[in-house]
């Protein structure tokens, strides 16, 4: 399946779900997720640790400040082996970014960062091969796939908040979608949350980044990345729940909007004559 169809499928059953009052996700075969637990904890202003290291596709040890320094950076925190949302996430934003009119290298680096610590430089070189293949006229050498130990992970995910957790029975992280933007120097400039990038919003973010602006927290939307099954359909029970809800919700405010406007005093459109 192609990344367009993957993408166009995923964005159908996208868990797309209010940060702040999100309901409780319940599926008939697993137990239930609380998504709020998983949200982006938005650090606009935040600095990149630096200092940790990771290792890149080819086997070689770098660290972050080896990819700081030049250009604004594009963060993209997921797995390579992920069976859900990881491969749409980097697939749309690469679409996304081919039409920006941004030149790679000269306007932004990006670095796609594993956060499963048992993923290892092969499957990061398996991962940037297949991208390349289906995004060539990106350049390869402003990309940076890599992988890293737990403590290296977590530090990153603690700079930019981002919150995953293994599910053993699953085999799946649940964690977030989104991707962070960052100034030539590695502080948060801004987040764009979710899936559905469009070129504009990545060229303005890249813009702010290089300019060292700091964009205010974004909609706190969170889509999660968990337990999609297309055999089974267990991550599509979830979604029509919450689609039902949603529905209800919005007869809910019809009907509510209808009885204030039913109780208001009605006002004539036609202007009283001269002398009335």
């Amino acid at each position: 399946m192609s990344a367009r169809h993957r993408f166009g499928f995923c964005v159908c059953a996208a868990l797309l779900l209010a940060t702040v009052h999100g309901p409780v996700v319940r599926a008939a075969t697993y137990s239930p997720v609380d998504p709020t637990q998983f949200a982006w904890q938005q650090r606009p202003g935040a600095s990149l640790p630096l200092q940790t290291g990771f290792t890149d596709d080819t086997g070689r040890p770098v660290s972050l400040r080896d990819m700081a320094g030049t250009s604004p950076l594009i963060l993209d925190l997921g797995y390579f082996h992920c069976p859900s949302l990881c491969g749409v996430v980097r697939a749309d934003l690469f679409s996304a970014l081919q039409q920006s009119g941004l030149v790679p290298g000269r306007d932004y680096s990006l670095i796609a960062a594993s956060i499963d610590p048992a993923e290892t430089p092969a499957d990061a070189a398996a991962a940037r091969q297949a991208d390349a293949a289906e995004f060539p006229r990106l350049h390869a050498a402003a990309f940076h796939y890599l992988t890293g130990s737990q403590p290296a992970i977590s530090a990153l995910e603690q700079a930019v908040g981002f919150r995953a957790r293994y599910d053993p029975r699953y085999r799946q992280f649940l964690h977030p979608s989104g991707i962070v933007f960052l100034s030539r120097d590695g502080v948060v400039s801004s987040y764009l949350l979710g899936v559905g990038y469009k070129a504009g919003d990545i060229r303005a973010a890249v813009i702010r980044a290089r300019a060292g602006g700091i964009a205010r927290a974004a909609l706190p939307l969170l889509l999660l990345c968990f337990h999609f099954d297309s055999s089974t359909g267990r991550y599509t029970l979830a979604i029509t729940k919450i689609l039902r809800l949603m529905g209800l919700f919005t007869v809910a405010a019809i009907l509510g909007l209808v009885l204030v406007l039913s109780h208001s005093p009605a006002k004539s459109l036609i202007p009283p004559r001269p002398g009335q």
